[in-house]
C-alpha cells in the first residue's frame, strides 16, 4: 500500500521505515531537506513540499502527518484539505488534542476527504518494537487502512494470551485498536499519556526514597547505602512492579548511577493536562495522574533525584532531551 509521510522527526522517519520493511512504499516530506533525503536514500520516494507530495500518491491518497500538535499540525491539515479530492484521507498520528480532531474532520467532510486520528504509542523504539495504535474514524476508512496499520503494531509478539478474548476483535492482540469515532483514539491515547505520568512518578518518587536511605534523618543503624542501579536490575526480573518503563529506569542508573547527564527539569507534552481537564469534566476523581502532572510544574523550580529520573525515562522512550543545568 501506498502512503504519504508528513515530518519525519524521531518518530515520522522510523514510521516511514517501518513501512516499508513491510513491503509499502513512502512518499515523504519534511522541512528538513537532509532528513527527506535520509529517508529517500533508504528507499523512500521525497517530496519539496506537500504540494509535491500529493502529486506523487495515487487516487484514493493517504497522507500521515507526525507532526507537533498544535499550530503546525494544523497548518499541515488546512493545506491539505485545499488540495485533496474527495475520497482522500489525513491521518494525524501526532498528540493532537481530540476535539481539534472533531473539528477538522468536520470541516474536511465537505469536501469528501476523510480525517483518521491515531494515538501512536511506542517512541524512538517504534522501527524495531512497533507502535502500539488508538484509532479514531470511520470504519470503512480505517478497514481500508488496515494493512498499515497491521504493519506498525508490534504483532503478538511473546505476551502471553489474554483468557476469555475469544470472539473478541483480533486486532488489539497485535497491537493496535479502532475505538471509534473520530476523536476517539487521540483521547484513549490522551489518557495513556496521564496514566503514563503517574507510572513515571511513581517510579521516580520510590528511587528518591531509595536513593535518600543514607539520610542522617534515619537512625543510624537504619542507613542504608544502596544500589539503585541493581534494585533496578532485580525488580525487571520477576516482580510484579517490572515494565518497559523500569527497564529503560535500570538502563539509565547502570550508565549513570547518580544521573549527573540530566537537569531535572520535567517537561509536560500538554496530554497530561487534557488528561485531568477531562476528569475534572467527567467528576472523575484522579488524583494521582493530576498530582504526577503538578510535580512536573514544580520540577521547573527545584530539581532532586526523582527529577532527574522522570528525564532518564523521557529519554529512553521518547529521545525527550532535557539539558543538564548549572
Amino acid at each position: 500500500m501506498q502512503l504519504g509521510v508528513v515530518g519525519l522527526g524521531r518518530m515520522g522517519g522510523n514510521i516511514a521505515q517501518r513501512l516499508m520493511r513491510h513491503d509499502h512504499s513512502c512518499v515523504v516530506y519534511d522541512k528538513s531537506a537532509e532528513a527527506v533525503g535520509s529517508i529517500a536514500g533508504k528507499g523512500a520516494t521525497g517530496s519539496k513540499s506537500l504540494d509535491d507530495l500529493a502529486a506523487k500518491l495515487k487516487s484514493p491518497r493517504a497522507i500521515w502527518l507526525m507532526l507537533p500538535a498544535g499550530k503546525i499540525t494544523e497548518d499541515a491539515v488546512t493545506e491539505l484539505g485545499n488540495m485533496l479530492q474527495s475520497g482522500d484521507i489525513v491521518i494525524d498520528g501526532g498528540n493532537t488534542f481530540y476535539r481539534d480532531d472533531v473539528r477538522r474532520a468536520k470541516a474536511l467532510r465537505p469536501k469528501g476527504i476523510h480525517y483518521v486520528d491515531c494515538g501512536t504509542s511506542g517512541g524512538v523504539w517504534g522501527l524495531d518494537r512497533g507502535y502500539c495504535l488508538m484509532i479514531g474514524g470511520e470504519k470503512n476508512v480505517v478497514d481500508h487502512l488496515d494493512p498499515i496499520f497491521k504493519a506498525l503494531a508490534p504483532g503478538a509478539g511473546n505476551i502471553e494470551r489474554t483468557a476469555g478474548r475469544d470472539g473478541r476483535d483480533k486486532r488489539p492482540e497485535q497491537g493496535y485498536m479502532h475505538c471509534g469515532p473520530v476523536g476517539s483514539g487521540h483521547f484513549v491515547k490522551m489518557i495513556h499519556n496521564g496514566i503514563e505520568y503517574g507510572l513515571m512518578q511513581a517510579y521516580a518518587e520510590g528511587f528518591a526514597i531509595l536513593d535518600h536511605a543514607t539520610s542522617e534523618a534515619r537512625p543510624t543503624d537504619e542507613r542504608y547505602d544502596l544500589d539503585v542501579a541493581d534494585i533496578a536490575e532485580v525488580w525487571r526480573r520477576g516482580s510484579v512492579i517490572s515494565s518497559w518503563l523500569l527497564d529503560l529506569t535500570a538502563l539509565a542508573l547502570a550508565g549513570d548511577p547518580n544521573l549527573e547527564q540530566f537537569s531535572g527539569v520535567v517537561a509536560d507534552s500538554g496530554e497530561g493536562r487534557w488528561t485531568v481537564m477531562a476528569a475534572i469534566e467527567e467528576a472523575v476523581p484522579a488524583t494521582v495522574l493530576s498530582a504526577a502532572l503538578y510535580a512536573r510544574f514544580r520540577s521547573r523550580d527545584d530539581h532532586s533525584f526523582a527529577d532527574r529520573l522522570l528525564s532518564a525515562m523521557r529519554k529512553g522512550f521518547g529521545g525527550h532531551i532535557e539539558t543538564k543545568g548549572p
